[in-house]
C-alpha cells in the first residue's frame, strides 16, 4: 500500500506495550487535552466481550470479512494477535489525518512496525512495566483485570516478553510505574509532536 498525501497538522501516533500495562488507561487520560487528536477503533474478529459495543469499542466482524479487508487493501495494518485478527481500517484513518486531525493507534508491537514501515513519520510510543520487574507486575494486572483465562494469561505473558524485546525500535519508552507521571510524559510527548508538525 502507498502512502497518500496528508494534511500538514495531522500526526500518527501509535501506542503499544504488554497487554495489561495500562495504554487505555493513559490515552484516556490525556485525549480530552487535545481535541484534534481520535482514538481510532480497532477491527477485529475476536468475540464481543460484555459491554462492548460495535462501533465504539471495535468494529467485530468474521473472519471471512476481515479477509475480505485485507484482499481489498482496506486496512493499514493488521496482525493475527492471540489466535485472533486485529486491523486499523485504512480510509477511516487517512480521512482523519486529511482533515487536519491527529490519529493515535493502539495496537499491537506487531502492527506499530508495520505501520512505522508504511508511514514513516508516525510516531511510536511505547508503554512499559516498571523495569525490573515486568513479569511480576503484568502477571498481576492481567490476572486481575479477570477477563482472561489461565491459558489466555499464559499466551499474553509470552507475547508481552516478545513486545518488550522490541520496545528500543519505538520513538519514545514511557514506564507506567506511577500512573500520573506516565500521563504528563505522554501528553508532553503528543503536544512536542503535534507542535513540530505545525
Amino acid at each position: 500500500m502507498e502512502k497518500e498525501a496528508t494534511h500538514p497538522s495531522g500526526r500518527l501516533f501509535v501506542i503499544s506495550g504488554p497487554a495489561g500495562v495500562g495504554k487505555d488507561t493513559l490515552l484516556a487520560r490525556v485525549l480530552p487535552e487535545f481535541p484534534h487528536l481520535v482514538k481510532a477503533i480497532t477491527t477485529t474478529t475476536r468475540p464481543r466481550k460484555e459491554g462492548e459495543v460495535h462501533g465504539r469499542d471495535y468494529f467485530f466482524v468474521t473472519v471471512e470479512e476481515f479477509q475480505q479487508m485485507i484482499d481489498s487493501g482496506q486496512l493499514l495494518e493488521w496482525a493475527k494477535v492471540h489466535e485472533r485478527y486485529y486491523g486499523s481500517p485504512k480510509q477511516w484513518v487517512e480521512e482523519q489525518l486529511a482533515q487536519g486531525r491527529s490519529v493515535v493507534l493502539v495496537i499491537d508491537v506487531q502492527g506499530g512496525l508495520n505501520v512505522k514501515a508504511l508511514f514513516p513519520d508516525a510516531v511510536l510510543i511505547f508503554i512499559r512495566p516498571p523495569r525490573g520487574r515486568e513479569r511480576e507486575v503484568l502477571l498481576a494486572r492481567i490476572a486481575g483485570r479477570g477477563r482472561d483465562s489461565a491459558e489466555e494469561v499464559q499466551v499474553r505473558l509470552k507475547t508481552a516478553e516478545w513486545e518488550l524485546s522490541q520496545a528500543d525500535r519505538y520513538d519514545y519508552q514511557i514506564v507506567n510505574e506511577d500512573l500520573e507521571e506516565a500521563t504528563q510524559q505522554l501528553k508532553a510527548i503528543i503536544q512536542r509532536e503535534v507542535a513540530g508538525r505545525g
